[in-house]
């Protein structure tokens, strides 16, 4: 049997009795960091008193996936495996998708346990989410395409979530403050840690906040939903009016129309 954990983002208390019978049953653990997944397990095991098994540990990140296979005895399933990501829910900017699709490919009998999830915990605190909501991750690090998904989430009719390094979380909050000043926004680092802090507001006066505050930590933002826009707004024309490149605007363009991009990109050059 396979089973997907999710592990403490920060606070140890956090993990579930769930989780610790399922550990204490466990005979193979696969996970993105072994050296991370160890001294974890070795903390609920002092903290819990926990009698462990000899777990075998097995390393499985985006980087080894296609050797992880290739040396994979799939009978090691009859055992009682674990995977889990570095913290967090796996598969939710984690790790662990690759081996769900194995997993459904292969008719491996698998199961997730509820636990800790930023994304969660962030839309709950946030105050700014009721129902739906637009879950971006990580944007990319520059260039058009972080500019592009800025866009996105700045027009999106729900509110977004979005995960942000301490390096770019200011940056961030700049660029939306560009398309809104006024906008509602939340912002919390190090959740469920000791140092836990939460920022909410309007983007400009979080903004200055942000200026004179510790920047160090991991980060979730919140954006409110736009109370303009909506998706049957967006038009053709108003892709055209964005300042982007013409490969950029054909790759929006060939999202909503269907149509390839290359053939788009060669009616723009015209």
């Amino acid at each position: 049997m396979l089973y997907f954990a999710p592990t403490p983002i920060g606070n140890l208390s956090d993990v579930s009795l769930h989780f610790l019978d399922i550990l204490k049953e466990c005979e193979v653990l696969i996970c993105e960091d072994t050296r991370v997944t160890k001294k974890l397990v070795l903390l609920l095991k002092e903290r819990y008193n926990l009698n462990l098994k000899d777990i075998l540990f097995l390393s499985l990140h985006s980087h080894n996936e296609d050797d992880f296979i290739k040396n994979l005895d799939i009978e090691i399933f009859k055992k009682t495996c674990i995977y889990v990501s570095d913290a967090g829910m796996p598969c939710i900017s984690d790790p662990g998708v690759f081996l769900v699709k194995f997993a459904q490919r292969n008719c491996i009998d698998y199961e997730f346990l509820s636990g800790s999830n930023a994304l969660l915990l962030a839309a709950a605190a946030s105050g700014l989410v009721q129902k739906e909501f637009t879950f971006l991750g990580f944007l990319p690090n520059k260039g058009e395409d972080r500019k592009i998904s800025i866009q996105n989430a700045i027009n999106s009719p729900y509110p977004v979530i979005i995960y942000e390094s301490p390096k770019r979380v200011l940056n961030l909050v700049e660029d939306i403050s560009k398309f809104d000043q006024n906008r509602d926004i939340f912002l919390i680092k190090e959740a469920t840690k000791k140092f836990e802090t939460k920022f909410f507001g309007s983007v400009s006066n979080v903004l200055e906040i942000l200026k004179k505050s510790n920047l160090s930590g991991e980060w979730v933002v919140v954006i409110s939903a736009s109370k303009t826009s909506g998706f049957e707004k967006i038009t053709i024309d108003d892709i055209l009016n964005l300042d982007l490149s013409i490969k950029q605007k054909s790759k929006l363009i060939a999202k909503i129309t269907g149509e390839k991009s290359k053939n788009i990109y060669k009616n723009l050059l015209k």
